[in-house]
């Protein structure tokens, strides 16, 4: 009886003194949402008390069976702080004290890589880091994580905005909390959870996606091949090995590569090597047409191609590559991928260390069929890699018997990225965040799904509504970037992805509570990134000061109303014409990178004659011309004496549109169309 109470006693402190853990969203510096419930959340021993206490208010919960616990704080009525926010277990146990917690407003800030671009490379960011020291602005950054089921916590921490810290804070979101916080004097407390290159499916729950037949279908597909994938492409792996054995055609990768990388290598003729242009195919030029050949050139990389890292991007190559920069692997495809059956886009290895300034970019590829190329392009992020390369011979094959080439086994499908499969982003990055009280969310993304703009009609409000229902706080705002304008200026109008893609994200407007940046003027034709971020932040933060806080302020620009055609006119009326609509004066000239503003184009009008460009009209045949634009009051005329009888107008119709309507706040004119033909990208499906 005895060692009976012995084991019980000793088994007591275990139950009743279970170490209490919450998530680092509740650490020091962090800021909670002025609001009259606010969850705090985490884990303890089942049927523990747990005790969360801050500013003078507290509540109490109590661990489930499965350890965990949610209490709920009434903030409503405090001031912003400091204070020190203790949750207290069993007791006897430490409690768990976050210092320095405010009280204020709560956004959180997602989408791609326009989120993520941080404020150290934005346009002027010296000045602004250097006076950003700010106690009451506060960043957590959720770790990048990607995952097959939900997770109930994040990796981060809560910083403090100054100079040695909002360097690495989102750019838009660091705008946007500015001016929030100057309009407001409250505290603004940003949680930071982005990825470039991701897809709006990624970031959507399995169980909404599963609600659209063509999103389920695509998510099914993409989690399957990501998870089969390994599988496959080991067995591959062996069949192009028993390959190579039987028919005498591997291409080992030899045990020094320096010979081909290293930056002292001497690249003339008599050391083997040969000029070639690139793209293009290899035999041509005298070079084998199969076997292992390695390319070379001199790339210059700016600060900024170091910072963004970017993909190597080249055609279908016929055999596997492997990519090198200063003689340490950046990228490839290999017969442990099982090959790529279809364009080369292959991002970089993120430990590879990348200064600006001169560096050996250098390609191996093995070919053992033939039809040795590069074929279509070449590129590296932002930079056109075209042009003139050394090429040398590591092992040249003879050409394949018929055997040969009936057996060997052909590439697979190329494997979704981790980042593209569906739902992997909002397990691991958004999921842990829920129940956060926030005021609202910010959001920058859509370019990766421009390919299939049509269908981002349905996925973007069904992400959209999704969220709203997993945090349980009703329709709460979510704003948020157009695409920019980007790519080459289109001489003659006609159909566009990123404008079918715009038109996608202005129809989600339908949704309560819901705003939108217009951005169409702050982008960049070469770049992706355009480096304004101040003005998406700020305009994003006139939408939130407008209809989250209540300030009488213009947040948006001249909006499609209605049109009626006059004789060989077409007349348009607009809303949200705040101080009558303008037409803003061209400049002579632009940059086509903002990174490079010295490198500077004559800009081309379309219209010389026209007060306003970017506007077009069809006929009957749906034959678009530019038109004639003119502003009349609140409304605009439009003709073209290409189109004697008009039936439909368009205006800023295109990738990176030359446009130049606004309202006297200053907010440009939301690109429109009044026609509901077919578009580019209706039958494109994830």
């Amino acid at each position: 009886m005895k060692r009976f109470f012995l084991l019980v006693a000793l088994a007591l402190p275990l139950t009743l003194c279970a170490e209490v853990t919450v998530p680092p969203l509740f650490s020091d510096h962090a800021v909670l949402q002025k609001t009259s419930k606010v969850p705090v959340w985490g884990k303890a021993a089942p049927g523990e008390a747990v005790t969360v206490s801050i500013a003078g208010t507290s509540a109490t919960a109590t661990a489930d069976a499965k350890g965990a616990w949610q209490a709920l704080l009434d903030l409503s009525t405090k001031d912003s702080g400091p204070y020190d926010l203790t949750i207290q277990g069993a007791a006897g146990t430490k409690a768990i004290v976050a210092t320095d917690v405010l009280i204020g407003e709560v956004w959180i800030a997602s989408g791609q890589s326009n989120m993520e671009f941080d404020l150290k490379s934005s346009t002027g960011a010296a000045e602004e880091i250097a006076a950003s020291a700010n106690p009451k602005f506060r960043q957590f950054l959720v770790k990048k994580k990607l995952s097959p089921v939900p997770l109930d916590t994040v990796e981060g921490s809560w910083v403090v905005a100054g100079p040695d810290t909002a360097r690495s804070f989102t750019a838009v979101g660091y705008y946007f909390s500015r001016k929030l916080q100057k309009e407001l004097n409250v505290p603004i407390g940003l949680i930071h959870t982005s990825w470039g290159g991701t897809p709006i499916e990624g970031w959507t729950r399995k169980g909404a996606l599963d609600t659209v037949p063509d999103l389920k279908e695509g998510a099914d597909k993409s989690i399957a091949a990501f998870s089969e994938h390994p599988a496959l492409a080991k067995a591959y792996e062996e069949t192009l090995q028993a390959w190579e054995q039987q028919y005498n055609r591997a291409l080992p990768l030899p045990a020094d590569i320096s010979s081909f990388t290293g930056a002292s290598v001497t690249v003339t003729p008599e050391a083997g090597w040969k000029p070639v242009k690139l793209p293009g195919a290899l035999a041509p030029t005298g070079l084998p047409d199969r076997g292992a050949i390695w390319l070379r050139r001199v790339v210059t990389l700016s600060a900024a191609d170091a910072a963004y890292r970017g993909a190597v991007d080249c055609g279908p190559i016929p055999g596997f590559e492997t990519v090198y920069w200063n003689g340490e692997r950046l990228a490839g495809t290999t017969p442990a991928d099982g090959g790529v059956a279809g364009n080369r886009h292959l991002y970089i290895d993120g430990k590879v260390k990348l200064q600006p300034g001169d560096g050996i970019l250098a390609i191996r590829l093995a070919i053992p069929l033939g039809g040795a190329a590069i074929p279509n392009y070449i590129r590296w992020g932002n930079l056109d890699l075209a042009g003139e390369w050394q090429a040398k011979v590591e092992k040249e094959l003879p050409p394949p018997s018929p055997e040969a080439k009936d057996a060997f086994p052909p590439l697979l499908p190329k494997a979704p990225r981790d980042i593209n499969v569906a739902s992997h982003l909002y397990n691991g990055m958004i999921a842990p965040l829920i129940p956060y009280a926030i005021r609202g969310t910010i959001w920058y993304q859509g370019e990766s799904n421009a390919g299939r703009a049509f269908q981002y009609r349905t996925a973007f409000p069904l992400m959209i509504s999704d969220w709203r229902t997993q945090w349980g706080e009703g329709d709460f705002p979510f704003y948020f970037c157009q695409l920019a304008n980007y790519q080459t200026r289109a001489t003659v109008p006609g159909d566009s992805d990123w404008a079918e893609l715009r038109e996608a994200q202005a129809m989600t407007l339908s949704l309560p509570n819901t705003g939108m940046a217009v951005l169409v003027d702050v982008g960049d034709e070469d770049d992706i990134h355009p480096r304004d971020k101040k003005t998406p932040g700020e305009r994003l933060a006139a939408v939130a000061l407008a209809n989250t806080y209540g300030r009488s302020v213009p947040f948006v620009g001249p909006t499609y109303d209605s049109m009626a055609v006059e004789g060989a006119a077409v007349r348009i009326r607009f809303a949200h014409a705040d101080g009558g609509l303008v037409a803003k004066p061209f400049p002579t000239d632009y940059a086509p990178k903002s990174m490079t503003p010295e490198l500077r184009k004559p800009l081309v009008r379309n219209m010389l004659q026209s007060q306003l460009e970017g506007f077009a009209l069809c006929g009957d045949d749906h034959k678009w011309f530019w038109g004639e634009a003119t502003i009349d009051g609140e409304s605009v005329v439009v003709r073209s004496k290409e189109v004697p009888n008009p039936v439909a107008v368009r205006y800023a119709w295109a990738n990176n549109p030359l446009c130049n309507l606004y309202n006297g706040a200053g907010f440009p004119a939301l690109p429109f169309r009044s026609d509901e033909f077919p578009g580019v990208t209706e039958k494109a499906k994830f």
